[in-house]
This record gives structure tokens, C-alpha cells and sequence, in this order.
């Protein structure tokens, strides 16, 4: 049983390839993309920023996490919140204990500091882990506390990365998006229809969500580097369980 509980967490924590192999393709195609966030906006006007996806497993977790350390990697001190209250993995990427996090500062059941894990072994970067699974994650998001929380972590750090659910399963992105300085859209191009993104970018327009663009997600740039990328994505997410 505890062998089988062992391997589940493994699967569930994400690859930060950005600190494991930094000198990696796919950790230079992460700095990319922190560019492209960086260009897409004034440094000063990005200081909230969502990842989500259309559907569970597109990789949204995998690169919330791995931009947060990029952006903590180059002094800039940020925090990283795990927004899916619904089925967190954060605690399982850095290795953290879930008892308390953001549904317990939604609820006013803690203070947004003594929530914030700042010994996580990556300079610059603190992680705020979900909590216990609340009864009402979307009224948690859309309530005065929510406004409260970001209030007070802007006071404290340069940005504020969001882990969010998938946009088509619930409405928790849409509010998170409506309230932060930048949306990222992850596609999986491999498995997920053509018209899912179409309504997960259609939901967030609705909600008036600052689309920064979409991330494309599983997928080979040429010839030679398709073993290393088919092979890296399968063991990330393809023979993932938990499916967000």
C-alpha cells in the first residue's frame, strides 16, 4: 500500500527542469517563454500572473512551476500559489505538507504569512500550497478575501504566479483571470480537440482576462529532437493518474 501511495506522489510532482537540467533544450525553451512574458507587457504592469489550461493534464502545473523559478532565478522575488483547491500538486513538486495554505487564508482561518513556505531551496521563490480541499473553492476566489490576499502579496513580492484549474472544468480560472495582470493558456498538442482551447479562450474573454497567449505544449520542433521531447512529455504527464 505504501509503495503504491510512494508512486503516486511521484507521478503527480512536476519536472522543474529548469533547476534539474538547466542547461537543457527544454529548460531554454522556459527562458523563451519568460521573455515573451516579460515583452508582452511593461515589467512594472505584469505583477499577477495565471497559467491554466482548457483541460486536466495539458502540462499547465508544469509550467507555472518551472516559470516561477526562472523569474526567482533572476532576482526577482516571487511567489507561487497553488490556486487549484480542487486537486492541488504543488505540495508534491516541492515537497511540502498541505495541512495549511490558500483555502485556509480565504476562509480567514490564517494569515497570508504564516501560510508561505520560504525554505523551499530556491532562492527567491516562496510557495503558498492550497490547503485542505475547501466546499467552495470559487466563492473562496471571488470573494474580498482573494482582493485582500493580493493586495498584501504585492506589498511583499516582484510577482505572483497562479497555478490554476483547468478553464472548462471549472469557473475558478475566469476569476482569477478577471482579477491578475496576465493570463497563460497551455495546449497539449497532441491530445486535446482543436475547439477546446477555442472555448477555454472564449470563457477567459468573457471574464475579461488579460490573454498574454498560449503556451503549445508536447510538441517536436524537428526530426531530431522528437525522441528526447516524446520522451521527456510521457514520463511528465502520459502516464499520469491523477488527472488534475
Amino acid at each position: 500500500m505504501f509503495k503504491k501511495k510512494k508512486k503516486v506522489i511521484a507521478k503527480a510532482a512536476r519536472n522543474l527542469v529548469v533547476e534539474i537540467e538547466p542547461k537543457s533544450s527544454i529548460a531554454e525553451q522556459f527562458r523563451t517563454l519568460r521573455s515573451n512574458i516579460k515583452f508582452s507587457k511593461a515589467e512594472d504592469e505584469l505583477r499577477t500572473l495565471l497559467i491554466t489550461s482548457a483541460l486536466p493534464s495539458e502540462g499547465k502545473s508544469t509550467v507555472s512551476a518551472n516559470l516561477a523559478c526562472l523569474f526567482a532565478s533572476e532576482g526577482k522575488k516571487v511567489l507561487f500559489i497553488d490556486a487549484d483547491m480542487r486537486k492541488p500538486t504543488v505540495q508534491y513538486t516541492f515537497r511540502l505538507f498541505n495541512t495549511t495554505g490558500l483555502s485556509n487564508v480565504l476562509s480567514k482561518q490564517a494569515e497570508l504569512i504564516e501560510v508561505i513556505n520560504d525554505k523551499v531551496g530556491i532562492e527567491n521563490l516562496h510557495v503558498i500550497t492550497s490547503g485542505p480541499v475547501p466546499p467552495n473553492p470559487s466563492e473562496l476566489l471571488g470573494s474580498i478575501a482573494f482582493e485582500r490576499l493580493l493586495v498584501e502579496a504585492k506589498e511583499h513580492y516582484d510577482i505572483i504566479v497562479f497555478d490554476a484549474p483547468p478553464t472548462l472544468s471549472v469557473t475558478d480560472a475566469q476569476i482569477i483571470a478577471n482579477r491578475v495582470d496576465g493570463t497563460i493558456l497551455v495546449i497539449d498538442t497532441q491530445y486535446t480537440e482543436r475547439k477546446a482551447p477555442e472555448k477555454a479562450m472564449e470563457l477567459l474573454r468573457t471574464a475579461e482576462a488579460q490573454l498574454l497567449g498560449a503556451v503549445m505544449n508536447n510538441i517536436s520542433t524537428s526530426k531530431n529532437d522528437s525522441y528526447y521531447y516524446n520522451n521527456y512529455y510521457a514520463n511528465a504527464y502520459g502516464e499520469e493518474e491523477d488527472k488534475t
